[in-house]
């Protein structure tokens, strides 16, 4: 059982972010209102045309197996309709059914009848921008091929160009770069659309809402305001609950002895009988309904990142290139110092990490690692071949070795609950807890940190920064996070074209970014 009691209602033209810890049922509730899943009980209704995106765009079971077919799949209802009649139409004629020739041509001739090449027009401006290759280059590739931040930045101009009237977007910040997430808040902004919004990312929230939608307790609540006055008015709320409570439990206390003490006098006389019946009656009617809800505990996180010494020098890269991504690069990291690496969508980064980690060799240049260095590398996956089908419990032990140990780590990060769950089975944000603990626990002093606070909720991706700000060692961080990035010392810009180039402060990497 993931939520009860989810009960809402949204107006026309709204913006809604989305907030609630990780694994509480964000994603789950996004699709029962998209009809996707069935609800347990009660039932959601959406007035109008629906377009939802979910967390992993053009991945998984079930995904589309080419960029046409993804991009269809979130088009107008007629064109997809005809789109989806198209390729499959296709795909039969390619297998030697020649009657599927029929069903072609009449695919075909809906599609340019209701504006299905107007449509391709559009996708081939998206692509020219965002992939920097046209549609017609694009259109048979397999959706991996593309980085998720392309892959999601297309789909939401699909979306965004759609008759849908209410969209549902599942995280559609992850993997954007921070040029792509201020073009997206402003779409959010200034759309007629009414969008719901599922986020982590402070600085979108407080920019694209107008309205936070709370999944937390027993149920939801909406605060009729940005993100920006968000966290107040949820403290107040906190508050409130807390006084509603102690006069729930004052007022109980005192109708409860109040029974007893008429119950007492009734014993020695009989007018008073009457009187502690009714007395009793009083007493239960407020009682037995229950207490009013109860203040939400916060989830704590601890992260305690405890890192070691190493030689001063942590990393030196000499000309170090990978071909057609990244062009010759020469720096040195040092350490305690906290380097974000920062770019466009397919400038290189993750190509980078993987150089950086030891992951791939570098196709010219080359990486020296200094005495005492022992990195630990965060993917921007989350995935870990060493945990797929394990439990958390197993995963964890066999670093910590003792079972007290683990159960203490798992509860230090939200994760005590699940200890018998596979990793496969986690959301997102609990994946990622859970490789930031084992970072944790394997010791290392340089975190290599690819979008770690992508899929993190927010008191999660906090708490992270406040654990990295103590922690004795070096970090290196690919993020789009603008928050997570004010903790960085200074920046390393990677570009489309041409040779990453050292930044030294966030206010002028974010010149950068923007340009």
């Amino acid at each position: 059982l993931l939520f009860t009691d989810v009960s809402f209602t949204i107006r026309a033209g709204a913006k809604v972010g989305v907030v609630g810890a990780n694994g509480v049922g964000k994603s789950t509730l996004f699709r029962v209102i998209a009809g996707e899943l069935r609800a347990d009980e009660g039932a959601a209704t959406v007035t109008g045309r629906l377009g939802y995106m979910p967390q992993d765009v053009g991945v998984g079971r079930g995904a589309a197996t080419t960029v046409r077919a993804m991009l269809t799949s979130y088009a107008p209802r007629t064109l997809r309709d005809a789109g989806e009649r198209m390729i499959a139409a296709e795909a039969e004629l390619a297998a030697g059914d020649d009657a599927a020739g029929m069903d072609l041509g009449t695919a075909i001739g809906d599609w340019g009848e209701h504006g299905g090449y107007e449509l391709e027009a559009a996708w081939d401006r998206s692509c020219r921008r965002i992939v920097r290759a046209p549609f017609s280059e694009v259109a048979e590739r397999d959706p991996t091929s593309l980085s998720g931040g392309e892959r999601k930045a297309l789909v939401l101009d699909v979306l965004f160009g759609s008759d849908a009237d209410v969209l549902l977007l599942d995280e559609p910040d992850n993997f954007l770069d921070v040029r792509a997430k201020q073009a997206l808040e402003r779409q959010i902004a200034s759309s007629p659309k009414t969008i719901l919004v599922i986020s982590h990312d402070r600085d979108l929230l407080a920019a694209a809402s107008k309205t936070v939608l709370t999944l937390e307790g027993n149920g939801s609540w909406l605060h009729d305001g940005s993100y920006t006055t968000y966290p107040e008015a949820r403290a107040a709320r906190q508050r409130k609950l807390g006084d509603a409570v102690r006069r729930w439990n004052d007022e109980e206390k005192r109708l409860r002895e109040l029974t007893r003490t008429f119950k007492e006098r009734a014993r020695y006389s009989d007018v008073w009988a009457k009187k502690a019946d009714a007395m009793e009656s009083r007493w239960r009617r407020f009682a037995d309904p229950g207490p009013p809800p109860a203040p939400v505990a916060d989830q704590q996180i601890r992260v305690r990142m405890r890192g070691g010494d190493s030689a001063r020098r942590v990393l030196a890269l000499h000309d170090v290139a990978v071909d057609g991504v990244l062009a010759p690069f020469t720096d040195e990291i040092h350490f305690g110092e906290r380097v974000g690496i920062i770019g466009p969508n397919g400038g290189g980064k993750t190509h980078l990490m993987n150089v950086l980690a030891g992951e791939r060799v570098p196709d010219s240049g080359r990486v020296v690692v200094g005495p005492r260095v022992s990195a630990g590398y965060f993917t921007q996956l989350n995935v870990r071949e060493d945990s797929s089908g394990r439990t958390l419990l197993e995963i964890v032990q066999e670093r910590t070795g003792q079972l007290e140990r683990a159960m203490n780590a798992l509860a230090r990060y939200g994760l005590s609950d699940g200890v018998q769950r596979t990793s496969d089975t986690l959301s997102g944000g609990q994946k990622a807890r859970l490789d930031i603990l084992l970072l944790e626990l394997e010791g290392h002093n340089l975190l290599l940190l690819d979008e770690p606070t992508d899929n993190l909720d927010i008191e999660s991706a906090e708490a992270l920064e406040e654990a990295l700000d103590g922690f004795e060692g070096t970090v290196v961080a690919v993020s789009h996070d603008r928050a997570f990035l004010r903790t960085m010392d200074r920046f390393v810009f990677v570009p489309h074209a041409g040779a990453p180039t050292n930044v030294p402060d966030h206010a002028r990497a974010l010149e950068a970014l923007s340009a």
